[in-house]
């Protein structure tokens, strides 16, 4: 990149005020360059130590940029970073990726990027400051950021309708399919496929999505399929979201004394979302009322000990359950305010408490059942 383009991008950077979504900085003869970003201050408050209690304040900064190449192709490039800046320190490129869009014909692009699943769980994932529990885990593949992802969009299917679209994506080892076992001990992931569609239904605010996903080896596969309802009409916001991840497991693990198989291990679950914009004299205020539920299921486990064979009952087991209520109110395009209040519904011997516990001191290892409040401050350019 030419040193005069640096010198306009860094000034403007450092003095972001009054637009949008983000700052052009370059658009000349068919080259075009966005910088954005957002400073998030927010803490999360509850009466017991549980995951992902105390500060969550953290900054991005990403940079989107196209260029045309012929009349009717597009060359483009996204990256972001985050920085957290709590008690979790960790820093992520979140997006990384290039790719040429060919029109009417689609647009194709490989890197670090959205699972094709996570454009259908993001109908709920909108709350203020929770939320998103099917778009960014891994129980669901290709449903959250992953690396090494090639994909194939359309937005008009083929120039015939802009109300039907479709995406189709392979994943070269990412890193958001990683549930089985082996995987997690090496620290690996595997290979994955998945597509979606989505039909927004004439002018009505409507849109219907579905997606499906996959990964699998010689000794077990995991299948994700999901799908959604949103309106988005008339300062009114709904959303539905319904996800079933399947495991099959045909692998035994060996022990000293026999060995241990689960049988039809499954996650399922639905969010349900409803928001209202109203505006005041001073930006505008949208309360947000959340219901979440997963829960984790298998229907047996078989084992050997001391050369004797047993059956286990299965699970059904809640993973996230509870209600949000909370409000985003945007001073102006550029700085808003939120809040979030999670009434927990979590029993103490669900797995979703046990796995939400966090050991700090003062607080030992209380399982996670109790309420969240988030507040928090954000500025985006």
């Amino acid at each position: 990149m030419k040193r005069n383009l640096l010198a306009i991008a860094i000034p403007a950077l450092l003095v972001a005020a009054g637009a949008n979504a983000s700052i052009e900085v370059w658009n000349k003869d068919g080259n075009k360059v966005d910088f954005y970003g957002r400073v998030k201050a927010a803490n999360h408050i509850t009466d017991r130590g549980q995951k992902d209690e105390g500060d969550d304040t953290s900054a991005r900064l990403g940079m989107s940029g196209q260029t045309q190449i012929t009349d009717g192709i597009t060359g483009y490039g996204r990256w972001e970073y985050e920085a957290k800046a709590g008690k979790n320190s960790d820093n992520e490129v979140r997006y990384a990726f290039a790719g040429l869009n060919f029109g009417d014909l689609g647009s194709f692009d490989y890197g670090r990027n959205d699972g094709v699943l996570k454009a259908i769980t993001a109908y709920t994932d909108v709350l203020p400051e929770f939320g998103g529990d099917a778009a960014n885990n891994d129980w669901n593949v290709l449903s959250a950021r992953t690396k090494a992802v090639a994909t194939y969009r359309n937005n008009n299917f083929f120039g015939l309708t802009d109300d039907l679209s479709f995406a189709l994506q392979y994943a070269d080892n990412g890193d958001n399919s990683n549930k089985f076992r082996e995987d997690a001990i090496r620290g690996e992931s595997r290979e994955a496929y998945g597509a979606n569609v989505q039909w927004r239904i004439f002018d009505t605010g409507l849109t219907a999505g579905a997606g499906y996903a996959q990964t699998s080896t010689s000794n077990n596969r995991q299948s994700t399929w999901a799908t959604g309802l949103k309106y988005d009409n008339y300062n009114l916001y709904l959303g539905a979201t319904y996800f079933q991840s399947k495991f099959k497991d045909s692998k035994t693990f060996v022990w000293p004394d026999g060995y241990v198989r689960h049988v039809d291990e499954k996650i399922k679950g639905f969010e349900l979302v409803a928001q209202y914009g109203i505006d005041l004299p001073v930006g505008r205020i949208t309360p947000s009322l959340a219901y979440v539920q997963h829960k984790y299921k298998y229907s047996s486990e078989n084992f050997v000990a001391n050369n004797i064979r047993h059956i286990a009952d299965g699970w059904n087991t809640p993973l996230a359950k509870y209600v949000s209520l909370g409000a985003t109110y945007d001073l102006n395009k550029n700085f808003s305010t939120i809040v979030e209040y999670k009434f927990n519904l979590l029993d103490r011997k669900d797995l979703g408490a046990i796995q939400n516990t966090q050991n700090s001191r003062g607080h030992g290892s209380k399982p996670g059942t109790k309420d969240v409040l988030g507040v928090g401050l954000i500025y985006q350019f």
